[in-house]
C-alpha cells in the first residue's frame, strides 16, 4: 500500500525527531539570494516550511509580509516559540494545495522533495496560481537520486523542467555553487518567473 504523506505522517516525524533534512539554520544559497533583495514589501510564501529558518532570517532582515505554511502543527509551534514576534496570522496550518492568496515570491527549500513525485506537476501549477504576474519561484531542488525510499524523493533537472516550463520563464536553473557541504553537487538553484 502506498504511504500517505499527510499531516499525521509529518507530525509524527517531527515528534519523533526524524528530521534529517533540518539544517538548523538558513542555507547558504537562500541567504545569498535574500541578501540581494531590496524590496521589503514583497509578499513571500514558504510552503512546507518545517522549522522555517528562511522565514526567521527574512523577518530579522525587516521583511514583514512573510507567510509560512505546513500541514503539521509541530514545526509551526516550534517556530512561533523561537520567533515570538512573528505575526501569528502568517503561520498557516494548511495543505499547500488548499492555500489561497497572491504572492510575489515563493521559496522552495526541501518541500518539493517531500511531496509524492506524482504531485510534482500539480506543485508547479499551484505555485503559478499563487504567484502574481511576474512573481518568482526561487529555491533549491535535489538533483540526485536517493538509495533509500523517500521522502526525500530525488530527481533530475531534465525531469523538473517539464513540470515548470508551462508556467515559468527560467531565469536560473543550474547546479548550486554554494550548497552546504552535505548537499554539495546535489542541488539545483532555481529562479523561475511566472509567465
Amino acid at each position: 500500500m502506498k504511504q500517505d504523506f499527510n499531516a499525521n505522517y509529518w507530525q509524527q516525524r517531527y515528534q519523533n525527531k526524524q528530521t534529517g533534512w533540518d539544517t538548523q539554520s538558513i542555507t547558504t544559497p537562500l541567504k545569498t539570494y535574500f541578501d540581494q533583495l531590496t524590496n521589503k514589501e514583497l509578499r513571500i510564501l514558504i510552503p512546507g516550511c518545517g522549522n522555517a529558518y528562511e522565514a526567521e532570517y527574512l523577518f530579522e532582515q525587516g521583511f514583514t509580509h512573510v507567510y509560512v505554511a505546513d500541514v503539521a502543527p509541530a514545526p509551526l509551534e516550534h517556530f512561533a516559540g523561537r520567533v515570538p514576534d512573528f505575526p501569528k496570522d502568517h503561520l498557516l496550518l494548511q495543505n499547500f494545495f488548499d492555500l489561497k492568496g497572491e504572492y510575489d515570491l515563493i521559496i522552495e527549500q526541501t518541500f518539493f522533495c517531500a511531496l509524492d513525485p506524482d504531485l510534482r506537476a500539480a506543485y508547479a501549477r499551484k505555485c503559478a496560481v499563487l504567484l502574481v504576474s511576474g512573481g518568482k519561484l526561487v529555491g533549491l531542488l535535489f538533483d540526485t537520486t536517493f538509495t533509500q525510499d523517500g521522502p526525500p524523493f530525488g530527481g533530475s533537472a531534465d525531469e523538473y523542467k517539464k513540470y515548470f516550463e508551462p508556467y515559468f520563464k527560467f531565469i536560473h536553473f543550474e547546479r548550486a555553487y554554494n550548497s552546504i557541504t552535505p548537499r554539495q553537487g546535489r542541488e539545483l538553484f532555481i529562479n523561475l518567473q511566472k509567465k
